[in-house]
C-alpha cells in the first residue's frame, strides 16, 4: 500500500474514488459535492454514505482528533477495497500538528487494511493499493509539507511495526514455538545494521538460576528460549529495556484452564511480539536510544513433570516463590527476565504482558493498565503516548493489596489470597523483583485487554492488535524531543 502527499488541490488530482470526511453538520463547504443526496445520510458524527455512481464516499467524523481520523481512514479503505479501483484521494485533515496528522491518516489505512489470511484457501485480494492525500487542508490552513511528508514516512513505519507484531501473535501455536520466536528474532536482527540478537537455551537458564522460568517450561515438548535483541544507534540519549512475556501457548498447567478460556491463548505471546515490534520500529525511525528487548519464550503445558501448586521456586534474584496457581505463570517468567534485564543497567525499564484477566474485567477489553512506583513516570508514559490512540489507565499500588501476596512458606506467593485487585497484585508481585535503584525507572503494562479480540473494533480486524507497539514508539519519539529540547 502506497500513501502519497500531493501538493495540489483535491479537484486537480485524478483518482478512481474520492473520500470526504464530514466533520460537522454544516454541509456548505467546498468538499461536499452531493448535498442533494444527504437525505440518505443520517449524520450523527458517524456513518458512511457511499455514492458509487459519483465515485465518492462520505464518512462521518465526530471531531478532528488523531484516533477518529485513523478510524475514518480504516473505514474508507474497508468500504472501498472490494471495488475494482486502484486508488482514492482525500484532502488533508489537520488534527493538531501536521506530522502527526499525516501519521494518523497513514496508520488508519495500514492498520485497517491488515489481514491475517494465511490459512484461508480463498484469499481475497484488493486492487486498491494507493492513497493520494491532497495538500488542500479541510480548515483552509497552510500545512508544512516537509513535516507532513515526514509524518507519512513515520506513520508507515509505526503501522508496519504493529502489523509485524500482529502477524506473530496471530500465528498458531503449532507453528509459533519458542524456537520459532527465536528464529524470527534472528531474521529481524539480520535486516538492520544496528540491531543484534543473542539467543539463550535452557542450559543458560539453568546456569543463571532462572528456576521460575524453567518451571513453567517443564512439561512442554518445546525447549524455552531467552531472546535478547539490541538496537544500538551511534547516538544514544538513554538506555531503554523492554521485557516481553512470550508464552507461545498457555494451557494453565495443572491449574488447567476451562476449555473456552484456552481458545485465543496463542495471544499470550503478545508482550514478546510487542517488544520485537518496538525494536523494528525504533531501527527504522532511527530513534536516539539504545533499546533492548528481553523476551522469555516458553509454553505452559501439562504432564507428569509439571510444576505444581505448593511448589517453592528459587528465582534468579534469590527471591523464593510459593506456587499457588500454575496459571499465574507469566509473572514467573517475567520475574527471572526482569532480573536479567536489570543487569543491563537501564535508564528506563518497561515490561509488557497479557498478564491478568482481572485487568480486562477492571478496564474493559480496549484499555491497558499502567503500574509502577513512580507517579511521574506513569503519567508521562500515558501523556506522551496519548496521540497513538492506544488507551491506558493508571492503576495504583497500595500496601493493603501487597499483604495479599505474602506467603507463610516463601518470600512471596505467585497468586493473591483474594480474587479482588488481581491486576494490581500481579504488578506488586513483579515489583518484588525490581531492585531499589530501578523502582522509580520501571513500568508494568498489562495489555491483556486490547492485545487480542475476537471481534473487529476501530481500525483493527478481529485478532491481534499489536498492543503496546505504537504507544511505546510514540512515547519514545516524544521523549527524544523532550530530552533534545531540555
Amino acid at each position: 500500500m502506497k500513501v502519497k502527499l500531493l501538493d495540489r488541490k483535491i479537484n486537480e488530482i485524478e483518482a478512481d474514488f474520492e473520500v470526504i470526511l464530514v466533520v460537522d453538520k454544516n454541509l456548505n463547504h467546498e468538499f461536499i459535492k452531493d448535498t442533494d443526496k444527504f437525505a440518505l445520510f443520517n449524520y450523527k458524527g458517524e456513518g458512511n454514505l457511499l455514492l458509487a455512481e459519483s465515485g465518492r464516499l462520505y464518512i462521518g467524523v465526530k471531531a478532528l482528533e488523531y484516533d477518529r481520523v485513523r478510524t475514518a481512514l480504516a473505514s474508507a479503505y474497508n468500504a472501498l477495497k472490494g471495488y475494482a479501483i486502484k486508488n482514492f484521494k482525500i484532502a488533508f485533515y489537520k488534527c493538531g500538528c501536521d506530522r502527526r496528522s499525516t501519521m494518523a491518516m497513514v496508520e488508519g489505512v495500514l492498520l485497517g487494511g491488515y489481514e491475517f489470511n494465511k490459512y484461508k484457501s480463498d484469499k481475497k485480494s484488493s486492487s486498491l493499493n494507493e492513497i493520494l492525500i491532497s495538500t488542500q487542508e479541510y480548515s483552509g490552513e497552510q500545512i508544512d509539507l516537509q513535516k507532513a511528508n515526514f509524518g507519512i514516512e513515520q506513520g508507515a513505519i509505526t503501522a508496519s511495526a504493529a502489523n509485524f507484531a500482529r502477524d506473530g501473535v496471530n500465528e498458531i501455536p503449532e507453528i509459533y514455538t519458542p524456537e520459532k520466536m527465536a528464529s524470527e528474532a534472528e531474521i529481524l536482527a539480520s535486516n538492520y545494521d544496528d540491531v543484534s540478537v543473542k539467543i539463550y537455551d535452557e542450559d543458560f537458564l539453568r546456569e543463571q538460576n532462572m528456576n521460575a522460568f524453567l518451571a513453567v517450561n517443564r512439561s512442554s515438548a518445546h525447549p524455552p528460549r531467552l531472546i535478547h535483541l539490541i538496537y544500538k544507534p551511534q547516538r544514544c540519549l538513554k538506555r531503554v529495556v523492554f521485557v516481553g512475556k512470550g508464552l507461545t501457548y498457555d494451557s494453565g498447567g495443572l491449574s488447567l484452564k476451562p476449555a473456552d478460556y484456552m481458545l485465543t491463548m496463542k495471544s499470550d505471546k503478545s508482550g514478546a511480539l510487542a517488544a520485537m515490534g518496538i525494536i523494528k520500529g525504533a531501527a527504522e525511525l532511527e530513534l536516539p536510544f539504545e533499546i533492548h528487548a528481553v523476551i522469555g519464550a516458553t509454553e505452559n503445558m501439562i504432564g507428569g513433570d509439571s510444576y505444581k501448586p505448593d511448589d517453592v521456586l528459587l528465582s534468579r534474584s534469590g527471591v523464593s516463590i510459593e506456587v499457588r496457581n500454575t496459571d499465574a505463570e507469566g509473572r514467573l517468567v517475567l520475574a527471572d527476565c526482569l532480573s536479567y534485564a536489570q543487569d543491563l543497567e537501564p535508564d528506563l525499564l518497561i515490561d509488557m504482558a497479557t498478564l491478568t484477566g482481572a485487568c480486562v474485567v477492571g478496564l474493559g477489553e480496549y484499555t491497558s493498565g499502567i503500574m509502577g512506583n513512580s507517579e511521574e513516570l506513569k503519567r508521562k508514559f500515558k501523556d506522551l503516548s496519548g496521540s497513538s490512540g492506544e488507551l491506558f489507565s493508571i492503576l495504583e499500588f497500595n500496601d493493603y493489596l501487597r499483604e495479599l501476596i505474602k506467603s507463610s512458606i516463601a518470600d512471596v506467593s505467585n497468586c493473591a489470597s483474594s480474587r479482588y485487585g488481581g491486576a494490581i497484585t500481579a504488578g506488586l508481585f513483579l515489583d518484588k523483583f525490581i531492585k531499589d535503584e530501578y523502582k522509580g525507572k520501571w513500568l508494568h503494562l498489562d495489555i491483556a485487554g486490547p492485545a487480542y479480540l475476537e471481534k473487529a473494533w476501530g481500525y483493527y480486524a478481529a485478532g491481534a492488535t499489536g498492543a503496546g507497539v505504537r504507544a511505546s514508539l510514540y512515547f519514545l519519539q516524544a521523549l527524544a524531543k523532550e530530552l533534545k529540547d531540555a
